[in-house]
């Protein structure tokens, strides 16, 4: 059972070209559990997934922010996707049994840092707030904390917490804007088209047209929905991409190897081959080299139903081999617990039927 709250940030920052510079956001996170790296040239924009507890997570967010400040400036930034700052967007989302009043907690705590170490305005924005990031975007909104002049070079940082969610992107081929918008607005749920839909065109070098989106209630609508209907609507699609990590239970195609549940647990492995090396001995050292591999298996995983079900059962082995080792503490427990129950909960009722007795040893193992 969880003892704490486990939590994901997925900072978006302004910077998706210059590679050191993404880098070096990212190893500023320190000892929190970065888990992905994703830098879009064209949006010239970064998605940086970040796992822990709250107070490593909050200095590790903090830390990102920080670095953010000093090496991007707004001032001379371009690129397809709409921002506000430097460090545009960072939500706090809940993982395993995490309550998301516990991220809108943790979110107003870390604005508050925010402000008070680096003197960068925030903007409250998601679950239990009264704006959208696109009233912030046009400017119909003011800091909630510091301002009201934004940082110079900077801007500002929007901060909030809400559920877990994919950003899905796809290629659109022969299709002027007029029509791309206008498929994009069937699509919105706000237009009443899809349950948990958000969605943009942006208009990428090459002459191509990219529909963006958010897909914020994936209990309801997953990338699959999404590509069912734009079959049905005609449309001529080209290219899939998840952005960031998705859910398991939501996963296509396009989320092989970035399966949210697999780079946890792929970073507990990563975690405890450290351990075991920094413990040394002829044993530890072969097992921390048989959870590196474990840990590049896992960060791979695929998205069939077979590989699922492995993945689950691998996550939850873990916790036994890190514990046996000596090198499990609460934090990674639950994260390999989060993770098992995420990579459960995409098995199917068909797959349950064809391995019955695999699914009930897994469900004793990894029961709450």
């Amino acid at each position: 059972m969880e003892k704490e709250h486990l939590f994901e940030s997925v900072p978006n920052f302004s910077e998706g070209r210059r590679h050191e510079v993404v880098e070096a956001i990212a190893s500023a996170a320190g000892k929190a559990y970065v888990i992905d790296t994703d830098a879009d040239p064209d949006h010239n924009r970064a998605v940086i997934s970040i796992a822990g507890f709250r107070p490593k997570l909050v200095d590790a967010v903090l830390a990102t922010v920080g670095e953010a400040v000093e090496r991007i400036d707004l001032r001379a930034h371009s690129g397809a996707h709409p921002r506000v700052g430097a460090a545009d967007v960072v939500p706090i989302v809940p993982l395993g049994r995490t309550p998301l009043d516990a991220c809108r907690d943790m979110a107003h705590d870390l604005a508050e840092r925010i402000w008070v170490d680096l003197k960068v305005p925030v903007f409250f924005y998601g679950y239990g707030e009264n704006r959208a990031l696109a009233d912030i975007r046009a400017g119909r909104a003011a800091p909630d904390i510091g301002g009201p002049t934004l940082h110079p070079t900077a801007g500002a940082v929007c901060v909030g917490a809400r559920p877990v969610l994919v950003a899905f992107n796809v290629m659109l081929f022969d299709t002027d804007l007029v029509t791309a918008r206008a498929l994009a607005r069937s699509l919105r749920e706000s237009s009443k088209g899809m349950r948990g839909v958000q969605a943009l065109i942006f208009t990428l070098p090459g002459n191509r047209v990219q529909l963006s989106m958010n897909l914020f209630r994936i209990d309801e609508t997953t990338p699959a929905d999404v590509i069912a209907e734009l079959r049905q609507l005609g449309a001529a699609m080209g290219a899939e991409q998840v952005v960031g990590l998705c859910p398991a239970r939501a996963a296509n195609g396009a989320a092989a190897g970035r399966l949210l549940e697999a780079r946890l647990a792929a970073a507990a492995a990563r975690e405890g081959a450290a351990r075991c090396e920094q413990r040394g001995g002829e044993e530890l050292t072969a097992l921390g080299r048989r959870l590196l591999r474990e840990a590049v298996e896992l960060a791979a995983l695929g998205v069939d139903q077979d590989t699922l079900l492995a993945g689950a059962e691998r996550a939850a082995a873990l916790i036994g081999v890190l514990r046996a080792a000596k090198v499990l503490d609460t934090e990674l427990e639950t994260m390999l617990a989060a993770a098992s129950h995420g990579l459960r909960a995409a098995i199917s009722g068909g797959t349950e039927a064809l391995y019955p007795a695999r699914v009930a040893a897994l469900d004793a193992r990894i029961a709450w």
